[in-house]
C-alpha cells in the first residue's frame, strides 16, 4: 500500500507541476485551485507513504516520478524539445527510481 500511495503522490506532483503552466501566474482561478489541490494531495500522500517507507527512498522516487512525468507531458503538451541527451537523462532518472524501489 505505501508504494501505491507514493506512486499516486508522484502523479499528483506531475499534475501540479503541469498545472502551474495553466495558472498564468496564478491569475486564473480554476487552474490555480486545481494546482493547489494537487499540491496538497501530493504532499499528504507522500506523508502517508513515509510512515512506512524510508524518507530518502520515498522522496527521491516521488521527485523522480514528478520529474519524468513533467518532462514527458511538457514534450507532448507544450512541444518542448526532444533530444538524445534529454531522453538519456530521463532514462537515468527512471533507472535510479527502479533501483531505489528494488533496493528497498
Amino acid at each position: 500500500m505505501p508504494w501505491i500511495l507514493l506512486t499516486l503522490a508522484g502523479l499528483f506532483e506531475i499534475g501540479w507541476a503541469i498545472g502551474l503552466k495553466y495558472t498564468d501566474g496564478f491569475t486564473k482561478p480554476l487552474p490555480t485551485a486545481l494546482t493547489a489541490g494537487s499540491m496538497v494531495i501530493s504532499i499528504v500522500l507522500l506523508g502517508l507513504a513515509v510512515k512506512t517507507l524510508p524518507i530518502g527512498t520515498a522522496y527521491a522516487i516521488w521527485t523522480g516520478i514528478g520529474t519524468v512525468g513533467t518532462v514527458m507531458l511538457g514534450i507532448f503538451l507544450f512541444a518542448e524539445p526532444v533530444t538524445a541527451i534529454r531522453m538519456g537523462c530521463i532514462a537515468l532518472i527512471v533507472t535510479g527510481i527502479l533501483g531505489l524501489k528494488y533496493a528497498s
